[in-house]
């Protein structure tokens, strides 16, 4: 007789001489959490970073949450959802929960559980996200229009509006988070934008420009971020052995910053 093995997301084919049931709990791999966070979303933030990136920014301070097999901190979504109503006293009214990464998309399942029991417990969610994980493709757009419907905010990073220079900067194609832009601004979702500002590579005006007349187009944009880079994180490059590839790149002047706020928050 065969019978099937199932978690809350993970269907696998079990056969037995009779039958046998396995569950298999979702679990996140978690790269670190901050309990106090003001800088990822309004108010004060819980702040789960979790492990795993397809991404390879040359300018990435988080580097160590690319291999998301360098952690062993996993957790199920009851686990972690416990963990964080110690501190929601904190929170008040605009706080709640953002999750980061490494890409929280690239695990959706366990963000999906997750994100349903915190609005079980009315906590305001945030997900803080390059996007490169989007698809129109099944089963990933199911899923992600499930998870839309207990995500309060999105922030999303432009890494580069143009598609070359993006593949250079992070390894991989922008497309796919382009179009999840607009189907975020289709559905009415709120979101962030953030931009790094890269001396040489995304501080070039004509760059600037086509981002802002992309911002354009959407319709839930509720505030636009411009972050300078800075050189905070090329110790983690330097501890894990990898050469950084932005060597000798200063952080942007301040009226290279003030340029680009005019153009982008105008």
């Amino acid at each position: 007789m065969q019978k099937e093995l199932f978690s809350r997301k993970t269907t696998v084919p079990f056969t037995l001489s009779d039958f046998v049931y396995l569950t298999l709990e979702t679990k996140g791999v978690i790269h670190s959490i901050e309990t106090f966070g003001s800088v990822d979303g309004p108010g004060i933030r819980f702040v789960v970073f979790l492990q795993g990136c397809p991404m390879r920014c040359k300018y990435c301070h988080n580097v160590d949450t690319w291999d998301i097999n360098k952690s062993n901190d996993k957790r199920t979504p009851q686990e972690l959802i416990e963990f964080a109503k110690k501190y929601k006293t904190y929170w008040k009214q605009d706080g709640g929960i953002t999750v980061s990464g490494g890409e929280p998309l690239a695990q959706i399942d366990f963000l999906l559980e997750f994100f349903k029991l915190a609005k079980k417990e009315g906590i305001n969610t945030c997900i803080d996200t390059s996007g490169q994980p989007f698809t129109r493709e099944e089963p990933f757009f199911s899923k992600f229009n499930e998870l839309m419907e207990y995500t309060d905010l999105l922030l999303v990073d432009i890494k580069h509006i143009d598609p070359v220079e993006h593949k250079k900067l992070t390894g991989r194609p922008n497309e796919n988070i382009l179009d999840m832009l607009t189907y975020l601004s289709d559905i009415k979702k709120p979101i962030w934008i953030r931009h790094v500002l890269v001396p040489t590579i995304t501080d070039i005006d004509e760059y600037l420009y086509k981002t802002k007349a992309f911002i354009d187009t959407l319709s839930n944009v509720e505030r636009v971020d411009v972050l300078p880079y800075h050189e905070l994180g090329i110790y983690k490059w330097q501890e894990l052995g990898i050469s950084y590839q932005l060597d000798g790149i200063k952080p942007p002047s301040r009226e290279r910053l003030e340029n680009a706020q005019k153009i982008l928050q105008k």
